[in-house]
């Protein structure tokens, strides 16, 4: 079973890396989070913990529900264009996720042996995924791709502390999920100010203002 979900967090990976529109992004996204929502309730049911079941159920109602929702609810709002505003094409982008896949399973491999831990695989894909959400704020030219970016980078981080440590203590588990929710609301009302002002939200253009 956990085989079954760390493969479908690594295809919704490569499905953000390869999307061309914002709503197949998110899409994905919700995927991937959908997977660790699973994985942790997975153990949840095998130790018995209250909080394991807490986080699950906070996984689901954030990442699963709100927040794709609410970024959904952006889009339609302010009637932005779809398309991600690519620097590099999707098949160049596969490319590269397919070099992180590499560099994640090789650096996995001497960090393992190093440290002596076990969890191989679980640490190779968080890697992979936290590269694949820095590869998408650099190379996504939108304010929301990039907001997507760092929550697929918080996602990567959480598969890090479950294979690294078992997982975070449990008020730095909810204050990281508080703190992600608060600044994606933040974060969506800018998107929604610039595109006020500005009638798009693609950063690359608001480079030009500087002066």
């Amino acid at each position: 079973m956990q085989a079954m979900i760390l493969f479908g967090v690594l295809v919704s990976t490569y499905l953000m890396v390869i999307a061309k529109r914002t709503p197949a992004l998110i899409r994905s996204f919700r995927y991937q989070s959908f997977c660790l929502f699973l994985a942790t309730l997975i153990i949840a049911l095998q130790e018995h913990e209250l909080d394991l079941y807490i986080i699950a159920g906070l996984l689901f109602v954030l990442k699963v529900v709100l927040i794709p929702y609410f970024l959904n609810r952006i889009i339609k709002r302010i009637k932005a264009n779809e398309n991600l505003g690519l620097l590099i094409n999707p098949q160049l982008s596969l490319l590269w996720a397919l070099g992180f896949t590499y560099l994640s399973w090789v650096f996995t491999r001497h960090f393992l042996a190093a440290a002596q831990l076990a969890g191989g695989s679980i640490l190779a894909i968080a890697f992979f995924v936290v590269f694949a959400g820095i590869f998408l704020m650099i190379f996504r030219m939108t304010a929301l791709a990039q907001i997507i970016g760092l929550l697929i980078m918080e996602n990567g981080l959480f598969l890090v502390a479950s294979a690294v440590s078992g997982g975070m203590p449990f008020f730095v588990e909810i204050a990281i999920f508080f703190d992600v929710f608060v600044s994606v609301l933040i974060m969506g009302f800018f998107v929604y100010r610039i595109n006020k002002l500005f009638t798009h939200i693609d950063v690359n253009k608001l480079s030009r203002l500087k002066g």
